[in-house]
């Protein structure tokens, strides 16, 4: 890493030194002294006033030198916001005084010091995307590539930013074998994630975030202003202007933050991009600014029904926790549909996705695949993969591609020489024995048996609403409505009580909130719900208002 970088490894200024002193205490340390070590659950911020400090990487002999501090720097990167476990350790190597700061403080610090805060954020943000590449070590995956559940925590540790190994059982023996050695795991563990001397056999997503401190274990408090259900771009935007307002706020998401706008590789369309911006980049971005404002976020983390209790709302986890709020905002958006065809399952996340992300696309480089749907994700998917040199192959119902997609996106299929697209057509079989090998399609120009290492599905999506019990008037097509869209015959009598109509958002029930993909009547577009989001927190503050 390189330590020039005024971005990632800025020194502060003597006048930043003095206000961070105001906030933490003087302690002075010793050479050879641990400040934190890696797979610590938590840890301080540390600004260096008279020592030197190296940053140090865990790796197969030993420990290595990353980055090395003296006066002036400090120490630390974005699992202090997020409150993940630390992925390197830090040691004295040379004696003199440092400056601690708890976490909690230093939140504070960010939001009310403008200046200071966005030097420190920034270099946060640019030693975690330093991190991805120059510290893979810190956690190491060892998994089949044609296991679903292997596919599952790659995704969650690339969709959440995470700095991880993947090593690929099939062609990377050597490695294996060393890690079965060393940390006596056997073929029967696999996927196996090793962290800090740890290790996890067969661990579900779940497992992973809570050994990563990425759960509600690690938030005390149980009872909240604002919940917001789901942290796609709608969810992301509720929590940031809800934290930022001064709402104690609580973000749930099922998978990882993002939602399926997460997995896009480039969204050009979205205000203030105009060579576009990775879902991945959009996502962390928002995340750092909700994290920033104070707002709790955790994943994975499924809602599985709503309730009351005392005037609050209670939302019910899949692990049996309850989480209470004052108000609460869903935005749980929509569940790609699956396709009707034979042996589906057996190849889901074994050459069958739901989204082209980076990972999906180095399975497939150079590859045949096929893409099946026609609206703007299935493009963007198609033109990613396309450019990581695959043979593309649309396959839509429609006659007309440009029926649901963006014209610039089929300007840009139209164009791509890699890309065929078979319209009035659909998928009828799926073959292969370990993984997927190739699909059936059947269409006005007969049945094709099209050779294919993946097939990727972006069908339509259905409401993620279920979990609602009721709780929530929905349309026909299973949508919640709001305000306006509810009729005076679907409100519960409550609300003559109350003397007034729903507020913008606000569903059939008082104090619940509905915005994004979820919401009966939404754009389904990324700048639009962002823009459902934020506005929602202003009907948020006025119903709880109301309220007292």
């Amino acid at each position: 890493m390189a330590e020039d970088d005024p971005i990632a490894y800025p020194t502060l200024e003597p006048a930043d030194v003095a206000v961070l002193d105001e906030i933490g205490t003087r302690r002075t340390v010793a050479a050879g002294e641990y400040l934190f070590r890696d797979g610590d659950p938590i840890y301080d911020f540390f600004v260096i006033v008279s020592a030197a400090v190296e940053i140090l990487l865990r790796a197969d002999d030993g420990e290595r030198t990353i980055a090395r501090h003296g006066p002036g720097r400090f120490l630390g990167e974005l699992s202090l916001l997020t409150g993940q476990r630390a992925f390197l350790a830090a040691r004295v190597v040379e004696p003199g005084e440092v400056i601690v700061v708890p976490a909690a403080a230093l939140r504070r610090l960010l939001a009310t010091n403008a200046r200071l805060g966005d030097t420190i954020l920034s270099a946060f943000i640019a030693r975690r995307s330093r991190l991805l590449t120059g510290a893979a070590t810190a956690i190491r995956l060892v998994g089949s590539r044609f296991s679903p559940e292997t596919l599952r925590l790659r995704e969650f540790l690339a969709r959440n930013r995470i700095p991880h190994e993947w090593i690929e059982a099939e062609s990377d023996a050597e490695a294996v074998a060393l890690i079965f050695r060393d940390f006596d795991v056997a073929p029967a563990d696999l996927p196996v994630v090793v962290a800090a001397g740890e290790v996890l056999r067969r661990p579900t997503t779940g497992d992973l975030a809570a050994y990563l401190g990425l759960t509600l274990e690690n938030i005390p408090e149980r009872c909240f202003d604002l919940v917001v259900v789901g942290g796609g771009p709608a969810g992301l935007a509720a929590a940031v202007y809800g934290a930022s307002e001064g709402l104690t706020t609580l973000l749930l998401e099922r998978i990882a933050v993002g939602g399926q706008a997460g997995t896009s590789s480039r969204i050009e369309n979205y205000l203030g991009f105009p060579t576009g911006i990775s879902g991945t980049d959009l996502t962390m971005r928002a995340l750092v600014q909700a994290e920033k404002f104070g707002a709790h976020t955790t994943s994975p983390c499924t809602a599985t029904e709503l309730g009351e209790q005392g005037g609050h709302l209670v939302v019910h986890l899949s692990d049996g926790t309850d989480v209470a709020a004052r108000a609460a905002i869903v935005a749980t958006g929509a569940r790609y549909r699956r396709l009707e065809v034979a042996r589906l399952e057996e190849f889901e996340g074994n050459g069958v996705y739901y989204a082209a992300t980076d990972i999906e696309a180095r399975l497939c480089a150079g590859s045949p695949v096929v893409v099946v749907g026609g609206g703007n994700s299935a493009g963007q998917a198609g033109v990613f993969l396309s450019e990581r040199g695959c043979q593309v192959t649309f396959v839509i119902r429609s006659n007309d591609i440009g029926r649901d997609m963006s014209r610039y996106l089929v300007d840009r299929v139209i164009a791509d020489p890699r890309i065929r697209v078979r319209t009035s057509s659909h998928l009828s079989g799926l073959e292969g024995e370990e993984s997927l090998a190739a699909v059936r399609i059947a269409g006005p120009e007969g049945d094709e048996l099209l050779p294919c290492v993946a097939l990727f599905s972006f069908i339509g999506a259905d409401p993620a609403s279920e979990w609602l019990s009721g709780c929530a008037r929905l349309d026909d097509g299973g949508f919640v409505l709001t305000d306006r869209g509810i009729a005076a015959e679907q409100l519960d009598p409550q609300w003559e009580a109350l003397g007034r109509q729903p507020l913008p958002f606000e569903t059939s029930r008082p104090g619940l909130f509905a915005v994004g993909d979820v919401r009966s009547g939404s754009m389904k577009r990324v700048a639009a719900a962002v823009g459902e989001g934020s506005a929602s927190v202003r009907s948020v503050h006025e119903y709880l208002a109301f309220s007292h």
